[in-house]
């Protein structure tokens, strides 16, 4: 009978910023924030749907990616990423330091490998032995959470093998065939998978019926506007206001909301989120729809949004934040205006 091994790498671990690590078999990090983000994509992916079980490797990083696919993934040795002996765990400047010409081998030979480092020959067969018992344990099609270069020994192309990238492995009882590699997901974002991102980050009830009310608002705007001919992308509109304030809590939220959203393969909701707290002018787009409606929301009550300004202007302490909010303010005033006159109506007080 033939089945289907969704080979899924981990999402992103929490690497100290600023510099590259090698993170092998022997360093065992937790994801971070954008890890949870991309974990929390994995139940909306249609591949993964029928799966009949999910297996991880023992690592933090393998594990966590899991948990949203199954509350309960079977662990299974065999699965982890290469053991890079004195390597695993050091930065690649400290490894150019201290063992530069090794260093120089393994950029043009990965075959080349570190004290006390496994082989890419010893990984494939332990990895080969891990899925045949994950196939033992388990019926119909199954998803394995591994690591990226424990995967490219199956399928080769490790430079697709990006963060929860998934790779299919054919079973036809007798041998391994891989069939495609580094599927990057990418769901939609419905009302429930923005609602998994929200779980993903934390974000409270309160912030996130402040979303779902903007996300109605921007809704009533979006279709007044196509009413009178103006066509903006509803749907983008719609994900980027529940997801405006996902990284409310982060400094410069919008930047840092619109960051995570590219990291997630969202480019254009990033581009919406990243203005909806200041905008890149004042054209009827999808960026000012959603902008406008935040503005026109406080908590998750409609008000006018001179009312919203005003209590939001008593948090400018310093010049430079009264001018800023100012700027926000006839920005503000002028795309309400401007949807108004279009719509032909008050639709924002």
């Amino acid at each position: 009978m033939r089945r289907t091994i969704w080979l899924i790498r981990h999402a992103m671990p929490d690497i100290p910023l600023g510099e590259r690590w090698c993170v092998g078999g022997l360093t065992d990090l937790p994801l971070n924030r954008i890890g949870r983000l991309q974990a929390s994509l994995l139940p909306f992916v249609p591949e993964l749907q029928g799966v009949s079980a999910v297996f991880c490797s023992p690592l933090s990083r393998a594990r966590e990616t899991a948990l949203p696919l199954c509350p309960s993934p079977l662990v299974m040795p065999g699965l982890e990423e290469q053991v890079m002996g004195v390597w695993d765990g050091l930065s690649f400047r400290e490894i150019r330091e201290r063992y530069p010409a090794l260093y120089a081998a393994r950029e043009s030979d990965l075959s080349v490998v570190p004290e006390g480092a496994e082989t890419l020959e010893a990984v494939r067969e332990r990895m080969l032995d891990a899925l045949r018992r994950c196939l033992d344990k388990s019926d119909g099609d199954i998803a394995a959470v591994s690591h990226r270069t424990a995967i490219s020994t199956l399928t080769g192309c490790r430079e697709l093998l990006t963060y929860t990238t998934l790779s299919a492995l054919r079973w036809d009882g007798g041998q391994f065939t891989a069939e495609a590699v580094g599927i990057r997901p990418h769901p939609a974002l419905t009302n429930a998978v923005c609602a998994a991102l929200h779980e993903a980050a934390g974000t409270d009830e309160k912030l996130r019926a402040h979303c779902r009310a903007v996300a109605d608002l921007a809704d009533e705007l979006c279709a007044a506007l196509r009413n009178k001919g103006v066509l903006l992308d509803a749907e983008a509109v719609h994900a980027a206001a529940l997801l405006h304030d996902l990284a409310r809590s982060e400094k410069g939220h919008a930047a840092v909301g619109a960051l995570w959203l590219r990291e997630l393969g969202y480019p254009e909701i990033a581009d919406i989120v990243r203005q909806h707290h200041d905008p890149d002018g004042t054209d009827v787009n999808e960026a000012a729809v959603v902008f406008l409606a935040d503005k026109a929301v406080r908590g998750n009550t409609r008000v006018p949004i001179g009312e919203r300004f005003a209590a939001s202007g008593e948090k400018c302490t310093t010049p430079e934040a009264r001018a800023a909010h100012a700027r926000r303010y006839v920005a503000a005033k002028t795309i309400q205006d401007k949807i108004n006159r279009l719509c032909e109506e008050e639709l924002i007080p």
